[in-house]
């Protein structure tokens, strides 16, 4: 074989796996390889249940074990691998990607899914959830799961503002399933997000509360977020995200980034994230730092495997 035989494999091998590292999460709640490495791994054990079940829709535990992120075409894709427990627990998602913003939560937010966001917000007597020092949220996401009837699974999603001074828009976004495109129906869903769900995982962290490890996992929550829902950030902003109860008003111990061995953390309107060690939140690239990583995005592991 010819050395300039040789280099025009090499290229074309090379086309391939950089087009693979640029194509588009495909949403049905595995893990791509496209995302690449992760930006946050739990450190701490689930108080709210380690799921057995292993079934796509259904799980009896939740827990949050990795964040994984790719911004690509105006567009976030999100996979939070771990699981979500089908009795209507809640994943909470805040965004800082806009100047101000709310460190600690107001109780005059948007009335979403049953004013579960106020319900983590003042209730006036001066509490509220506080984040991280310089965490200042300005969009929220909830999602939740559980039986629609019948023995069926549903899953379903609310989005809204966090404006420096309270009031804004909210939104329900609709219901979706498990393992599906993320297709939202029903509601009122402007910028098309999508999320769906798989449940099947059986690893990751242990029930409890002490130290855990998330690494590993390949199922979860797995959104697509057009960036004009979140404010169409050009530089890299900050996402937290948590598991709570559901009625919005118990804190688990599952948070990314982790709490280092921490218990649940119960009422929402007490917590300080700022009092913990470490940081309760992960960063999300510019949107052009992805176009430069490349063959960064490509993971040695195939989209496939399961945990």
């Amino acid at each position: 074989m010819t050395i300039a035989r040789q280099v025009g494999m090499t290229a074309a091998g090379m086309l391939v796996i950089a087009s693979a590292a640029m194509a588009d999460p495909i949403i049905d709640g595995t893990r791509d390889g496209s995302y690449g490495s992760a930006l946050a791994i739990q450190n701490n054990q689930t108080g709210f249940g380690d799921s057995n079940l292993g079934l796509i829709d259904w799980a009896n535990g939740s827990e949050l074990d990795g964040a994984y992120a790719r911004v690509q075409n105006g567009t976030l894709y999100l996979m939070l691998t771990g699981n979500l427990e089908s009795n209507y627990n809640k994943l909470e998602l805040f965004f800082d990607t806009t100047a101000g913003g709310q460190n600690q939560l107001r109780g005059d937010n948007p009335d979403v899914d049953f004013n579960g966001l106020n319900r983590m917000g003042n209730d006036g007597s001066g509490n509220g959830m506080r984040f991280d020092n310089g965490f200042e949220a300005d969009f929220y996401m909830t999602v939740t799961g559980g039986d629609i009837g019948g023995g069926n699974y549903g899953l379903f999603s609310n989005w809204a503002q966090v404006l420096t001074g309270g009031g804004g828009i909210g939104r329900y976004l609709g219901q979706g399933g498990a393992g599906t495109d993320g297709t939202l129906n029903g509601g009122d869903n402007p910028d098309g997000i999508r999320v769906t769900i798989n449940n099947s995982n059986t690893g990751g962290v242990d029930g409890g509360n002490g130290l855990g490890n998330g690494d590993g996992v390949f199922t979860g929550i797995e959104l697509a977020i057009n960036l004009n829902a979140i404010g169409a950030p050009a530089g890299s902003f900050n996402v937290m995200a948590f598991i709570n109860g559901g009625g919005h008003d118990y804190l688990a111990n599952q948070v990314l980034g982790g709490l280092g061995g921490l218990d649940n953390l119960g009422e929402p309107r007490f917590v300080d994230f700022s009092q913990i060690d470490g940081l309760q939140y992960f960063t999300i690239p510019a949107p052009s730092a992805f176009a430069l990583l490349g063959l960064g995005g490509i993971a040695a592991t195939s989209r496939r495997r399961r945990i």
